[in-house]
Order: C-alpha cells, then sequence, then structure tokens
C-alpha cells in the first residue's frame, strides 16, 4: 500500500468527470478564444433544428464544428464533403461527450485565404504610412444636419439606414450618391463618391458627415472596400467619414482607416445622430433642472427680499424716532428762544444800557476829575519838579538821556543839567 502512494501520490482534489471536463472547457475557452481553422469538411450535416456539423480534418487530425442556426444560416446548396474550407469560430468543449469543437461563426472556401493575405500585406503597408492613426481622425458632430451617403440606392442596408435616420432625427438632410458595392471596378465608383461628397459644391451645400455602408458578406463580396484607393480617398477627405460596412465580425480597411467604424448600417445610423426621444427626454429633464433652480433662486430672492424690507423697515424706524426726537429737542430749544421772548429781552437789556447811558456821563466825569486830581497830587509830591525843588539835579547827554552812572560819561562830551529854575549846558573834560 506504501509502494502504491509512492508511485501514485494522491492529489489533493478527486475530480468528477463533469467538473474536470467543466475546467478543461474553461481552460480552452480562455487560452484559444477566436480562431481561423482550415482543412477539408466531412461528414457534414444539416439538423432539423437548423443546426449544422460537419468534421474539419488535414492528414494528422480532425476537429468537430458546429454552426448554430443564429449564426449563420443554412446554404441554399447543402455543402459538399471533401471541400477545402477555412472556418472561424471559439474553441470549447461539448460536456455530454467530453470532445472539443469548434463554434463556427465564419465560414468560407479556402481559397478566400488569398485574399485574406492580401488584405494583410495592405493593412501593414497603410498602418506603417500612419493612415490608421487615432491622432489623425476627426472627431464626428454631435447634431449634423447634412450628410452623404456612398452605397448602392437598392441595398437593405441603405433601406435600414434611413428607417432608423428618419425616426431618430426627421430633420436631418440626407444625400445619396449611388455606387456599386460589388464588383469590378466598383471601388474607383466607391473612392469618387467620397472625394465628390467631400469637395465644395455648387449643387448641394457643405456636409457635415459621409457614410460609406453596405450589408454584410464574405471576404470577396467586402473586398472593394479593402482597396487601396477607397483607403486613401477616406484618408484625404475633409470631411469625416463614418465606415459601416457587413456585420460587426466583419472588418475591411475602410474601418481601420475612417473616422468611425460602425459595426452594421443601423448602428451607425444611431451613432451619427442623436435620438429625437433620447434628446426630448434630455430637454425635458433639463427643463425641470431649470426649473428647479429657478424656483429655488426666486425663492432665495424673495427670502433675501423680505429679509432686505425688514432691515429697511427697522432702518427707516429707527431713522423716524431719530427724526423725531431731534425736532422735539429743537422745537424745545426754540420755544426756550422764542423770538417775542427774545426781543423782550434784548428790549430789557436795550432799556437797562439807556438807563446807564444817561448816568453815565456824570458819574463818569465826575470819577476822572478824582482820579485826575490825585494823580496831580501824587506828582506834585514824588514828579521831577518837586525833587528839584529839594535840591536835586538831572543830568541828560546831547540825546536828552538821563546819565545814571559814571560810565555813561565819556571825554569832552556834552551834557546838560536841569535845576529847579532851569537847566545849562557843559561839557566833560
Amino acid at each position: 500500500m506504501q509502494f502504491t502512494s509512492d508511485l501514485f501520490p494522491q492529489t489533493s482534489k478527486i475530480f468528477t468527470v463533469g467538473e474536470l471536463t467543466r475546467q478543461i472547457r474553461g481552460t480552452l475557452e480562455t487560452k484559444f478564444r477566436a480562431v481561423w481553422v482550415q482543412g477539408e469538411m466531412s461528414n457534414y450535416k444539416l439538423h432539423p433544428s437548423g443546426h449544422q456539423y460537419f468534421t474539419l480534418k488535414d492528414q494528422r487530425a480532425q476537429i468537430s464544428c458546429v454552426i448554430w442556426r443564429d449564426t449563420i444560416a443554412p446554404p441554399r446548396q447543402p455543402l459538399v464533403d471533401g471541400t477545402q474550407m477555412q472556418v472561424y469560430g471559439t474553441v470549447t468543449v461539448f460536456e455530454a461527450r467530453g470532445q472539443y469543437q469548434l463554434n463556427v461563426q465564419i465560414l468560407q472556401p479556402r481559397g478566400v485565404g488569398l485574399l485574406q493575405a492580401k488584405f494583410e500585406v495592405l493593412k501593414r503597408k497603410l498602418e506603417a504610412e500612419g493612415l490608421f492613426a487615432q491622432e489623425r481622425k476627426q472627431p464626428l458632430p454631435k447634431f449634423p444636419r447634412r450628410i452623404g451617403i456612398v452605397t448602392s440606392p437598392s441595398g437593405a442596408a441603405i433601406r435600414d439606414m434611413l428607417n432608423v435616420l428618419r425616426r431618430r432625427a426627421p430633420w436631418l438632410q440626407i444625400l445619396i450618391n449611388p455606387v456599386r458595392v460589388q464588383g469590378t471596378g466598383a471601388a474607383q465608383e466607391i473612392a469618387v463618391a467620397i472625394r465628390e461628397l467631400g469637395l465644395p459644391n455648387e449643387r448641394f451645400a457643405p456636409l457635415d458627415l459621409i457614410v460609406i455602408t453596405r450589408g454584410g458578406g464574405n471576404i470577396e463580396d467586402l473586398w472593394e472596400f479593402n482597396e487601396e484607393i477607397v483607403a486613401r480617398a477616406i484618408f484625404n477627405s475633409i470631411v469625416p467619414v463614418v465606415s459601416a460596412v457587413g456585420h460587426e465580425i466583419d472588418f475591411t480597411i475602410c474601418d481601420f482607416v475612417a473616422d468611425l467604424r460602425a459595426p452594421t448600417p443601423s448602428a451607425a445610423a444611431e451613432l451619427i445622430v442623436p435620438d429625437t426621444i433620447d434628446l426630448q427626454r434630455r430637454i425635458d429633464g433639463c427643463a425641470r433642472m431649470f426649473s428647479r433652480q429657478l424656483l429655488n433662486r426666486m425663492r432665495d430672492a424673495q427670502q433675501r427680499l423680505d429679509h432686505s424690507r425688514e432691515i429697511l423697515r427697522r432702518c427707516l424706524a429707527y431713522k423716524v424716532d431719530s427724526y423725531k426726537r431731534s425736532l422735539l429737542h429743537i422745537t424745545r430749544a426754540l420755544q426756550a428762544r422764542s423770538p417775542a421772548r427774545e426781543l423782550m429781552m434784548r428790549r430789557n437789556r436795550l432799556a437797562d444800557l439807556h438807563r446807564r447811558l444817561v448816568a453815565c456821563p456824570e458819574r463818569l466825569l465826575e470819577t476822572a476829575r478824582r482820579r485826575f486830581q490825585h494823580m496831580e497830587g501824587i506828582l506834585r509830591v514824588l514828579g521831577p519838579d518837586a525833587t528839584l525843588r529839594r535840591g536835586y539835579s538831572i543830568t541828560t547827554n546831547e540825546r536828552g538821556k538821563i546819565i545814571r552812572t559814571i560810565g555813561a560819561v565819556r571825554p569832552k562830551m556834552k551834557i546838560r543839567t536841569r535845576v529847579r529854575d532851569g537847566e545849562f549846558g557843559s561839557q566833560t573834560l
């Protein structure tokens, strides 16, 4: 028993058949996703349910393939065993039988592989020249008014586009430049149509957008949209170009050069114009939002107005009250100094001044006489004449200035001396 466990170590988990098959399926689907496979078809069977089953094999191996009825419609003529085919699909596992298989999405004869190789060569060339560069792509107008469509006027693609455009944007002006979308020479027609719509023209107003479209098909049917002349016409267009060629799984050179690639013609119509219903809904939403904002602003303004009115009312009341107090004070002041009272006071004062003025001269004259006599007595006692009568004298210089000290006397100086009964002159030695 120990020997067996050493040779076959037991794993941490024992899978059931379903669990293991499911994990293998997840690994395959994650690892391979979608692939191109070529080989010989055998055991082809169209089931009554509409699904198609066959085996794709070569000299070394084989793989089961299934085409679901909602992927590719059954052909009018059944496929023949032994035909060399190329298929595109996803790798998965049919869990009930524990076998891996291809869920086929594209089915084409093996000879088409030459076109695929040509497609890859042209794609690499144009990509190296910068025709696919994202920075050179033009933005699409949000609300185009006039568009041009390059397509076959009898195809289903234009009918699908027009139905969607009329429903979503009834105001849109549409100019169709009819071309062949398949067969020899169709690529030249498509390129010329693109240039005609892109250049200014007197016959129609400038376009806002150009759409290139056609329905789905295999690589041979779509090949005209892989021609270099069409790619360069799109690249040189001054009007934005939308490519809506084939179905979602179809890719052409036009898709890489165009400013926008739409998966289907109907999807292109939905991408290039806004939906009127959606626009109306957005407009209604904006209108409601604006109404709410306007209502809120009106309410805010009303509240601010009420607040300002209250402040103004209080200010006016305060001012009026202040003016009333000032007026009352002025009234009282005027009443205290009324003209009649002031006139009476001034009249009384004037009468008092008149009485004082009438009595004033005699009293003033008597007062002045007494003061004069008093001053005269003082002068008689203290005046210079009284001093001179007592034996004193007064000596002055030539200018009449009294000499008070010896220092004020100079030699040969003329002086005058006043005595009681006169004066005389002299000169110093």
